[in-house]
């Protein structure tokens, strides 16, 4: 019998921690259904195939797989694009050989190295980092160690590095383990005699039985003791770089001080030296840091349990896991804080599980414990279980703020400060193109256009990062504001690449960009900016590129979304899904919101037939847009070509107020459409764009988009060595490229427009 299989599509992780480690994830009941259980190795196949560890999940659909970047490298394929994915016999490696870069290379032991890929599956022509599979480490592995010796060996950018298999024994999909030979091509290896191939199931076993231990020793790598620094894996940087947080950290600290250090003053004033925390903020934000940075200049130890590692263990253990965890903050030398990362998975605000009130009562007791404090982090405070806090746990709240744009400023020059950046570079460029970068984003940043420096400069004496690296790097780092988004691309274009549409191009600028770009302005004035508009056209006439017109003008994150996307049949869904875009566009502010087929989204209340879905879905958005907290530095631009199907409520001024109509091209917008598409096609000498363009009555701008692509499409066939394309060809693609305007709903929207301007 055949192994099962399952097509999946492919999104970018938007988890930190599972990128470029050789792990993907999957639905619980994807795994189900290919009858595999947690980290077990999976087969993907894309343009080529590849191998991966397979982790359920946390949240998401049964149709998505979770992949970073190296793993769609491997496979040849990009974002949204879909792959097969079947369960894979395992071997455990006699030899594997890699190559990598000379510095690597020269600088890395091989029993380093093999102590960097063990636990990991790998295939032939694989890249793979040298990041250890810290999320399910071997038994008995030192991951912290070996993140030492790889950073004294390479250096900051080890974590760049990337390896690429050339050759395994046996062939397939090999795990590396304790015993497996490695060696560097042409290079230095390990051992003298290979062990024996373990049957295939053995080694999947292996390979689960490696992932079992995942929470208990995750956990005794993330106890910090900060009281001693050679301990730590990664530097804790001062209270003074924590930039944007200041005020928290002030906050912190002054919390920190009362309860361990002046627990005798509470006590007089009559209260108790209680201290829980709850610390939210947007993913990457820095959460983690601020308490270990605060706790380490209060003298403070840290001890991190990461919950979403314990919340996938058997309710025992992971009690365990949590006991185990408070009995070592709280007798450690001096005081304690209890950090828990990530806390909503373990108590969730819906369905929390039937551990949940044992964690509580877990931590009511810790509470009580004499010099120790819990703080937990979470991306969202109303995520948690209310329970959590009450007044006897967590019951002071802190909240992190998003960067701007001068505090991006200031963390790229405390990031760059130690490292060999070229005179001249505009930090400022930089921030005003990185809006919804958090700290980790702008650290990848670094990280790339390192990289990019590196390969650029082999041979140079003193390398340095320049501002074309850092420039360049954003083509690749994505905010993790926008990891599971599906943001439109603007592709570099500006409104200046919007030939004619004067007035559209002014109404849009004065709607979305002043209040992004002016905001003193408005409230000099006392008044509030536009929340969004209605943009509305016949189909074809270029809604769509004007806003991906504006969002490279403007350098917004653009949330594209289609109408019917957010609409489900299950009773909350829908208005879960547009509380999540909503969320998630104030996370990767100044964003637009673009609401495409806005008619399919918000109907007019009461005509549809669909249980009343669309219905709570235009309740939703007129929540969000009128809500107590006002949308900040967050544009709404919906798009339709029936504008009088949308609901009139979310026409109304403080909502889509401003409506802007998109006509079709007159003959001077359809010559400036014709140059702009055929600006890389070379025209023969008797074409002339003016002349065809006054004759294309009735064309929309993308019919007239279509004509030069199938007038070179025509010369091809008549040769594919053509070099140009002439007015013959032109007249052949009108042929076949006819106009698609409709004279009746132009004079719909021509009426509609009207009625507006004479209200």
């Amino acid at each position: 019998m055949s192994d099962p299989q399952i097509t999946l599509t492919v999104r970018h992780t938007p988890s930190a921690l599972d990128s470029r480690r050789g792990v993907v994830r999957m639905h619980p009941e994807v795994l189900d259904a290919l009858g595999l259980r947690a980290w077990d190795a999976v087969h993907l196949t894309g343009a080529r195939r590849s191998a991966a560890l397979a982790a359920p999940a946390e949240e998401g659909t049964p149709g998505v797989v979770l992949t970073d970047d190296v793993t769609m490298s491997n496979l040849g394929v990009s974002e949204g694009s879909e792959i097969v994915v079947t369960p894979a016999d395992v071997a455990a490696a006699k030899t594997v050989t890699v190559s990598g870069s000379r510095l690597a290379s020269v600088s890395v032991p091989p029993q380093t190295l093999r102590l960097a890929l063990t636990g990991k599956v790998l295939t032939r022509g694989d890249a793979v980092s040298l990041l250890p599979q810290d999320l399910a480490p071997a038994p008995g592995s030192d991951v912290a160690a070996v993140r030492g010796q790889l950073s004294r060996a390479i250096g900051a950018t080890w974590t760049n590095e990337l390896l690429t298999v050339t050759a395994t024994e046996p062939a397939g999909v090999v795990v590396v383990g304790p015993s497996t030979v490695v060696s560097w091509r042409d290079g230095a290896r390990t051992g003298e005699t290979p062990t024996d191939t373990v049957p295939a199931r053995s080694a999947t076993a292996l390979v689960r039985s490696t992932a079992v231990t995942a929470a208990e020793d995750y956990l005794d790598a993330e106890v910090v003791e900060e009281t001693k620094p050679e301990e730590i894996s990664e530097p804790v940087p001062p209270v003074a770089d924590l930039v944007g947080a200041e005020g928290a950290a002030r906050k912190l600290a002054e919390w920190f001080d009362l309860a361990f250090h002046r627990p005798e003053l509470l006590e007089r004033l009559g209260t108790s030296a209680h201290l829980g925390v709850l610390l939210s903020g947007p993913e990457g934000v820095g959460k983690a840091t601020l308490v270990r940075s605060v706790a380490r200049a209060e003298k403070v130890r840290v001890v991190s349990l990461v919950a979403p590692n314990i919340a996938v263990l058997e309710p025992n253990t992971a009690h365990a896991r949590l006991r185990e965890a408070v009995t070592r903050a709280a007798e450690g030398d001096g005081p304690g804080v209890l950090l828990i990362n990530d806390v909503d998975a373990l108590l969730p605000a819906t369905q929390p599980p039937p551990v949940a009130t044992v964690v509580l009562e877990e931590l009511r007791a810790a509470m009580r414990r004499e010099g120790l404090a819990v703080v937990a982090t979470t991306q969202r405070a109303e995520s948690v279980d209310p329970r959590l806090r009450t007044a006897d746990l967590l019951d002071r709240e802190l909240g992190l703020p998003l960067p701007d744009a001068k505090t991006r400023i200031e963390l790229l020059r405390i990031l760059l400060r130690d490292v060999p950046v070229e005179p001249g570079a505009d930090l400022g460029v930089l921030a005003e193109k990185t809006p919804g970068f958090v700290a980790a984003d702008l650290i990848a940043l670094r990280r790339d256009a390192a990289l990019r420096a590196a390969l650029r400069q082999r041979d140079v004496a003193e390398p340095r990062i320049s501002e074309h690296d850092l420039l360049d790097a954003l083509a690749t780092v994505r905010p993790i504001s926008l990891s599971t988004s599906d943001n439109l691309a603007t592709g570099g274009l500006t409104l200046e690449d919007v030939g004619n549409m004067v007035d559209v191009k002014q109404a849009l600028t004065e709607t979305v960009l002043w209040p992004l770009r002016y905001p003193d302005s408005f409230a000099r004035l006392g008044i509030d900016p536009p929340r969004g508009v209605l943009l509305y056209g016949p189909p074809g006439g270029g809604k769509t590129f004007l806003v991906r017109a504006l969002a490279g003008t403007g350098a917004l994150n653009v949330f594209a979304i289609k109408g019917a996307e957010l609409l489900d049949k299950w009773v909350g869904e829908s208005e879960r899904a547009v509380r999540d875009l909503f969320r998630r566009a104030a996370d990767a502010a100044p964003s637009l919101i673009f609401l495409d087929e806005i008619d399919a989204l918000a109907p007019r209340r009461g005509q549809s037939s669909d249980s009343g879905v669309a219905d709570r879905v235009v309740a939703a958005l007129l929540t969000e847009l009128d809500g107590v907290e006002p949308m900040r530095e967050v544009v709404v631009l919906g798009a339709t070509n029936r504008p009088e199907l949308v609901d009139p409520a979310l026409l109304r001024p403080g909502r889509l107020e401003r409506r802007i109509y998109v006509p079709p091209p007159d003959a001077e917008s359809r010559t400036a459409i014709l140059k702009a598409t055929s600006k890389n096609t070379p025209l023969a000498s008797d074409v002339d764009l003016a002349a065809v363009a006054s004759t294309l009555d009735g064309y929309s701008a993308a019919d007239c988009a279509a004509l030069i692509r199938e007038a070179a499409l025509t010369a091809m066939r008549e040769s594919l060595e053509a070099h140009v394309v002439t007015a013959a060809h032109l007249e052949k693609a009108r042929q076949v490229v006819r106009p698609s305007l409709d004279p009746a709903q132009l004079a719909t929207l021509e009426a509609y427009a009207q009625a507006q301007q004479e209200r």
